[in-house]
This record gives structure tokens, sequence and C-alpha cells, in this order.
């Protein structure tokens, strides 16, 4: 894998953001996730926070994709940097004030959920800005990997940090936010300069644009009911305590095996891409995961475990580059900020969504039955979606990129106007 592609500034710049934020969140994810269990203990709570990011998520994503379209999505992007930075102190404050109830918290997130809410389009919908159409599959690899190492360090790291207190992962994911922000302050887009109309119609656009598109429509729907049904992460605490008896530590490897997995595969796909019998590929994936799920759910040792969760790693990542590259290659630049935004519905549907549904099944059917049934339900929307899809089950190869302003290659040379403390 060639990395000429960090020639470019702005992506190098912003990747470098990208990587800050996502170390910064998944910090957060443990801190919060083993916090509020300490606290309550219960099951319920730890997948009603998936739904206080979720529900404000769903509200704000479609305005956000049309926002990403009519302004400068650096700018988006830097202010939602912002508000991560602001939650991560909330976060603080509330801890060392001495969190009896855990309603402060949910608050808080709900303010995260926004932030994500305006992130995910225009960070969907920004690479395409800041490299040239050539080097997009390229930009795609680099950030899928870099994001995955973040994934993977970051709990780790917040499992640690957390035996010296919460409050101490609040405080440097406050960091690491502000970081990423004064990162992306110099990064210029060649964006398209005609601004999407205002209105419910023009919101819609992305609705509309997938909608026509079966293979697209096909692939991002596939994952929405996959991860929904297999989706296990919310229970991790739950699992490294009362299944594995294991503390914050071994929930940090929990959390990281399946972005292991996940990094692992990009890197593979980043020297060996896919370039035929897609459909069958985007399939076997989700096979691949609802089975690891289904291994995990029955595991009682820590090492059996740590690999189910690597495999479903694997075989989300085959869905999520085949889904990422279906979408924004057929895509013009002018809407693709609103196509993002359903894109992210999808996304956020499935992990936010995901983790309240496992959080309440568990409640209802118990914790290993509620895992295992999710993975065979995941098996099972595999097989329904090859008869619905039978166009996507068919697809050899990936669409030819629509049009985009190219931007030209600028000197990896630091920027004389980054502020001090972002060194």
């Amino acid at each position: 894998m060639s990395l000429s592609v960090l020639r470019h500034r702005d992506f190098s710049l912003y990747l470098a953001a990208r990587v800050l934020s996502t170390l910064a969140a998944q910090m957060m994810n443990v801190a919060v996730g083993w916090q509020v269990y300490a606290l309550t203990g219960s099951v319920t709570d730890l997948g009603l926070i998936g739904l206080a990011q979720f529900a404000p998520f769903l509200l704000l994503v479609l305005p956000a994709g049309q926002v990403a379209d009519r302004y400068d999505r650096r700018v988006v992007v830097n202010l939602c940097f912002g508000l991560q930075t602001a939650v991560a102190l909330l976060l603080l404050a509330f801890t060392r004030s001495g969190l009896a109830v855990v309603w402060p918290v949910f608050a808080a997130l709900a303010l995260a959920g926004c932030a994500r809410a305006f992130m995910m389009p225009a960070s969907q919908a920004i690479v395409m800005n800041l490299v040239p159409v050539e080097r997009f599959g390229q930009a795609t690899a680099l950030s899928s990997s870099s994001f995955h190492v973040a994934v993977i360090a970051g709990p780790v790291l917040g499992g640690l940090l957390y035996l010296a207190g919460p409050q101490v992962v609040y405080a440097l994911v406050a960091v690491l936010f502000a970081a990423a922000g004064l990162l992306m302050l110099p990064v210029r887009t060649r964006q398209t300069t005609q601004r999407a109309p205002a209105g419910g119609r023009s919101i819609l656009e992305g609705f509309r644009f997938v909608r026509s598109r079966p293979v697209v429509l096909g692939a991002i729907s596939l994952d929405l009911f996959a991860v929904l049904f297999g989706g296990a992460v919310a229970l991790l605490p739950v699992y490294a305590r009362d299944v594995l008896h294991v503390g914050p530590t071994g929930l940090g490897l929990l959390r990281t095996a399946p972005a292991l997995g996940a990094a692992c595969t990009s890197i593979v796909l980043a020297f060996r891409p896919i370039t035929r019998h897609v459909g069958r590929w985007m399939f076997g994936g989700v096979a691949l995961f609802g089975m690891a799920t289904v291994v995990f759910g029955l595991s009682t040792h820590l090492a059996l475990s740590v690999a189910a969760l690597a495999l479903t790693g694997v075989g989300d990542m085959v869905s999520v580059y085949i889904r990422h590259l279906l979408v924004q290659l057929e895509t013009p630049d002018a809407i693709r900020g609103r196509v993002s935004s359903v894109n992210a519905v999808f996304i956020g549907a499935s992990n936010e969504l995901g983790e309240f549904e496992s959080g309440l099944t568990a409640g209802w059917f118990g914790l290993v039955p509620s895992v295992v049934l999710g993975g065979l339900a995941t098996l099972g929307v595999a097989v329904a979606w090859m008869a619905l899809f039978p166009v996507l089950r068919r697809m050899n190869g990936f669409p030819a990129p629509a049009a985009v302003p190219s931007p030209a290659p600028t000197p990896v040379a630091a920027p004389a106007a980054l502020p001090q403390a972002a060194k």
C-alpha cells in the first residue's frame, strides 16, 4: 500500500484529527460503560447508553446531511469536535462532584449523539474533497486502517486509565478532542460550491437517491439489520465481570478484539482489494459476523471470546468496505452529504439502537440466550437479503467513481499558522 496520498497536507491533517477523535471516543465509551454498570448493576442501563446517543442522532442526522452539502464540511467537523470536548468536560465535572445517579451521564451522551449526527455525514463526504479521485481508494484504505488502530488502542488505554479513576479518562478525552479541533483549523477543502436548497424535499433527496439504486439500498440495509440483531457490544461489561470474571483491562481487550480483526482485514484489503464477486463477499462477511457472535455468546473463556469478537470485526469490515465504496463512488458531490446522512442513519441504527436492543433482550431472555439468538437472527437476515436483493448477490465489481472536484496536491510541510497548543 503506497503512502503517497499523505503528500496531500489537508488529508494528512484530517487523518490525524480523525485518529485522535476516534481514540478519545473509544476511551470514553469504556469509561462510561464501566462507570454506569458499577453504579447501577443494570444491563438495561447499559442499553440506555446506546439509546441516549441514538435518539438525538436519529432526529438530526438527515438535516445534518443537508448542512454538510450547504456549508464547509471542514467547519462542520470542527464544531462537532468542540461539542465532544464539552461532553467530556461535563462527564469529568459530574464524576468529580460525586455521581450518585446516571441521568446526568445520559444527558451528556445525548449531546454526544448530536455531535455524531452532524459529524458522520460531513466526515464521510469530506475525504473526496481532500484528495484527487484517483487517490480515493488509497485514502479510504489508509483512513480505515488508521481508524481501527485508534479503535484498538482506545479501549485498552481507557481500561488502563480507568484504574486511576474515570475522571482521569474524561480529562484526557477532552484534551484529545480539543487537539483534533486544532488540527482541522488549517485544512482546506475543494467542495462543490452550489449549495443544497433548503426545505424538507431537499433533506429527503438522499433517501430518493438510495432508493433508486437497489444495490446501495440492499448493502446498507443488510448491514443495518445484521448488526442490529448481532451486536453485543453493550453487554461486554456484563460478560467481563459476570461471565469471564475480568476487570476493566479485560473489558478493554474485549472491546479491542473486533477492531483488531477489522484492522487486519483493512490492511489485507489495502494490498488485495475486492474487485470481483462483490455481492458474495458482502454476504459472506455478514454470515461470518453472525456465526462468530454465536460462538462469543456461548464462550466462557477470555481467549475464545476475544477470538470470536475478532472474527466479528473481520466480517463487519468486509461489509463496511463494500458499502462505503458503493455509496461514495456512485454519489455526486453536490448531494454526497445527504446520501452520507442516509448511510449514517443505517450505521447509527445498527450500532446505538443495536446496543439498546441487546440490553433489552438480555433483560428479557437472559444474557447468553439473547446474544446467541442475535447471532442466529443475523444469519437469517443474510439468507433473506440474498432473496430480496438478487442484484446485490450477483454483483461482480464496483461502479466507476462519480465526478468530483479534484484538489491539487499540497506539500506536506507543517502549516505556519497552526496554533502552538496543537503541538
